[in-house]
Parts: structure tokens; C-alpha cells; sequence
């Protein structure tokens, strides 16, 4: 059996960045609207459509959160993972520092993975000189825990 399926992964952080309750609130919203639109043709129809149109939109929200984790001597957010050694100085955001980061900071060479209902985030600088990617920039609704758990995973 492969090392990798025997051992249990070592999670130091994790999180979902799943839309804020009003984010939610627009789904059932949706789905009422699409509803009253069809309602005229029909009854049923408005209720196929009102129910495809919440599944989508729930669906959606899911499929767009992405999971941020420190595991395993890794940074991995979504699909995209980076060694831990390969991180140094780790910086929590709040809203306005995020906000500078996405305008006057901006580095378009940057690894960004942000949701706007998610307002703060972590920068990271990544220290690889085979890799053009200067820092990650990282949603996250809890900045200091995440940056925490990067830093302990880097020393």
C-alpha cells in the first residue's frame, strides 16, 4: 500500500470559504423570481424552473468556495498546492489592506485566489528562484489563524 493512503494527512488549517449568509439568501431569492417568471406559462413549469434554479444556485456557491488548507507541509487552496519551505513571511489582511493588494499592490505575475464575500485575506511570499510567482494571495474569513498556521508549518 503507497505511504501516502497509510498515513493520515496532519491538517494544521482548514477552511471553507463558503458565501455569507446574504450570499445565501440570494438563492432561495432567485429561484422565487425564476418561479413568478414562469408562472404565467405554468404552475408546474414554475415549479421545475423555481427548483432547478435554487439546486444551481446552491450548487454554485458550493462549487465556487474554495478549501483552504495547511497540511501535510503544504499550503494547498483549491486545486493549487505549495511546500511550506517554499513560503516565507506570511501576512494577515484585513479588509483595506486586501483591497490595496487588489489595486495599487497588485502584482499580475501573483497566485490569486479570492471571493469577494470573503473581505480579508493572507498574502505569502514565495521564496523559489524557479518560480516567477512572487506571493499567494489568499481569501480567508479568519486572516491571523490562517498566516499562524503557515508560519508554524514553515519553521
Amino acid at each position: 500500500m503507497p505511504d501516502d493512503l497509510a498515513r493520515p494527512a496532519t491538517v494544521m488549517y482548514s477552511e471553507r470559504v463558503l458565501p455569507s449568509p446574504l450570499g445565501w439568501l440570494l438563492a432561495p431569492a432567485a429561484a422565487g423570481v425564476m418561479a413568478a417568471v414562469f408562472y404565467p406559462v405554468g404552475t408546474t413549469l414554475a415549479v421545475v424552473v423555481g427548483a432547478a434554479t435554487l439546486v444551481a444556485a446552491v450548487g454554485f456557491g458550493l462549487r465556487t468556495s474554495p478549501l483552504v488548507q495547511v497540511a501535510d507541509g503544504e499550503l494547498r487552496v483549491a486545486d493549487a498546492h505549495i511546500p511550506l519551505e517554499l513560503l516565507t513571511a506570511p501576512r494577515a489582511l484585513d479588509r483595506e489592506q486586501t483591497r490595496h493588494e487588489l489595486g495599487q499592490g497588485f502584482d499580475p505575475r501573483a497566485h490569486v485566489v479570492l471571493r469577494s464575500w470573503a473581505g480579508t485575506a493572507v498574502r505569502v511570499e514565495v521564496d523559489d528562484p524557479l518560480d516567477p510567482t512572487p506571493y499567494w494571495l489568499v481569501s480567508t474569513r479568519r486572516p491571523a489563524e490562517l498566516a499562524a498556521a503557515i508560519e508554524a508549518g514553515v519553521r
